[in-house]
């Protein structure tokens, strides 16, 4: 593989560390295990995304020896503790199976295995020059609150059920046409990130996660508001509301009205919800998606009554690919390639040397 030059990243001064959600596809949709039997409800990168958020903050991987291609993945299993080896073919084949519906179009698919197989190769690339402890060596581990999902075999099978085969082979002959390849800005695996929908227009990195990343940045998804679940409306009660709010901000301070606890304040371009008054606090429109279990930062509120009104559009954090768009664009004729060039700005797909 080409030799990786220094930073790749524009960073900004200071990143606040997002806790990870467990959904995506883990919707990554709100249980992954619901996820290709309703395909309503996505698998996208939520669970991941503080894994992401952290890579796009910092420098790109230096002086670092590329590993053959052909070698295993070292997958840390948190039941047993024991660091497994997992085939390329084989994790690229598990993590498109957790990661989008196997109904969608063989070209979203493909899509989808390249940037998991970026993932991995950039996650490894890390893990070699900075090694996290708690891997024990791995490259990276099976908890999904921290890392990109993946199915073994058996797990897949459990999943799919009945239509175990024909899903399996689908995404297999998905993956194999495309195994060789990841994506790379500058001879360096990009930051692949992922997402189950957008607003209609994806979101910057900068916007999402404070850093700047040249390929991660915002581009027309208009196809994403006629996904479905693209609209949805959530209802907290005003002591539900309270709780959470105090929860997640401790020392809050709310008052009697509850009209007077939530304000956005600032959005993006893309819609998502920069900043809001939450009680006597400014916080991001993350930290209130997170506090509050919305699907997206893109929010409106309203109060009706004792009860706060949140309408989202869109479900995930918005950056990079959105699965919705990709398989709406493979359904219009796009191929692997064009999806991922429409999605990440400037990054090519390359067989590493």
């Amino acid at each position: 593989m080409k030799k990786y030059i220094t930073q790749l990243l524009a960073l900004s001064l200071s990143v606040m560390v997002i806790p990870a959600i467990p959904v995506y596809i883990s919707g990554r949709a709100g249980n992954s295990s619901k996820k290709n039997e309703n395909p309503e409800i996505s698998t996208v990168q939520e669970k991941s995304e503080a894994a992401e958020k952290q890579d796009v903050s910092e420098a790109a991987p230096k002086e670092v020896s590329a590993a053959d291609p052909a070698e295993p993945y070292k997958v840390l299993d948190m039941a047993s503790g024991e660091v497994i080896e997992v085939p390329v073919r084989d994790y690229v084949i598990g993590a498109v199976c957790a990661e989008m519906p196997a109904s969608f179009h063989e070209e979203a698919l493909k899509a989808q295995a390249v940037a998991a197989h970026t993932y991995a190769e950039r996650q490894r690339i890390r893990e070699r020059k900075n090694p996290t402890a708690e891997l024990m060596g791995a490259d990276f581990s099976n908890d999904t609150s921290k890392y990109q999902g993946y199915f073994t075999q058996a797990q897949a099978k459990q999943f799919f059920g009945e239509s175990f085969d024909e899903s399996y082979r689908k995404i297999s002959a998905a993956a194999d046409e495309v195994l060789p390849y990841i994506l790379t800005y500058e001879d360096e695996p990009i930051v692949a990130a992922f997402h189950s929908m957008s607003t209609g227009k994806t979101e910057s990195a900068e916007n999402a996660w404070g850093a700047a990343a040249p390929y991660l940045v915002p581009v027309d998804s208009s196809y994403d508001t006629k996904a479905p679940g693209y609209m949805e409306e959530i209802r907290l009660t005003k002591e539900v509301l309270r709780q959470k709010l105090e929860t997640a901000f401790p020392e809050i301070v709310l008052g009697d009205d509850i009209s007077s606890w939530i304000a956005p304040q600032e959005s993006s371009g893309s819609g998502t919800v920069l900043r809001a008054a939450a009680g006597d606090r400014s916080v991001s429109g993350n930290e209130l998606r997170q506090a509050l279990s919305l699907r997206s930062a893109c929010f409106d509120v309203r109060f009706e009554g004792e009860e706060a009104v949140f309408t989202t559009r869109g479900y995930g954090h918005g950056v990079g690919m959105s699965q919705y768009g990709a398989d709406s664009m493979a359904q219009n004729g796009s191929t692997w390639r064009e999806i991922l060039s429409h999605y990440y700005s400037g990054a090519e797909a390359v067989i590493p040397e």
